[in-house]
């Protein structure tokens, strides 16, 4: 794992080295280079969490929690990841109006989502009280 780590640490920063220096003459192919080097590490990671994501769901499972909970966990936390590159990229092109429209849509979507879970909890203490 520790191999890994440096592994993309490395790659990403020869990257950023690479869109700073291309930077001066054209700013589009900079950007392009952010871009795969973002989409690059963020398929390495989904490779990486799918284990990660198939124990979970069997300890949830043993547990006898609904799978749906665990699908709304991992949804979040895509929009998330999804959501803080979006940001990163838009506001490193100096887009910081888009970044910031970007982050509301984030939030706004992982508050949709959590709507059933917020149903089922209220209707847990419903049942309590």
């Amino acid at each position: 794992m520790v191999n890994s780590c440096f592994s993309v640490a490395v790659f990403c920063v020869c990257a950023s080295i690479f869109a700073v220096l291309l930077r001066r003459y054209c700013t589009e192919q900079s950007l392009m280079i952010a871009i795969a080097a973002c989409a690059v590490v963020m398929i390495g990671f989904v490779t990486m969490v799918q284990p990660i994501i198939t124990q979970v769901q069997k300890l949830f499972a043993d547990a006898g929690i609904s799978s749906d909970y665990i699908s709304l966990i991992f949804k979040a936390l895509a929009i998330c990841f999804i959501t803080q590159i979006t940001c990163d990229i838009c506001r490193d092109s100096g887009e910081t109006a888009i970044a910031s429209g970007a982050e509301i849509w984030g939030r706004g979507a992982i508050t949709v989502m959590a709507l059933p879970l917020i149903e089922a909890l209220v209707e847990t203490i419903s049942d309590f009280l």
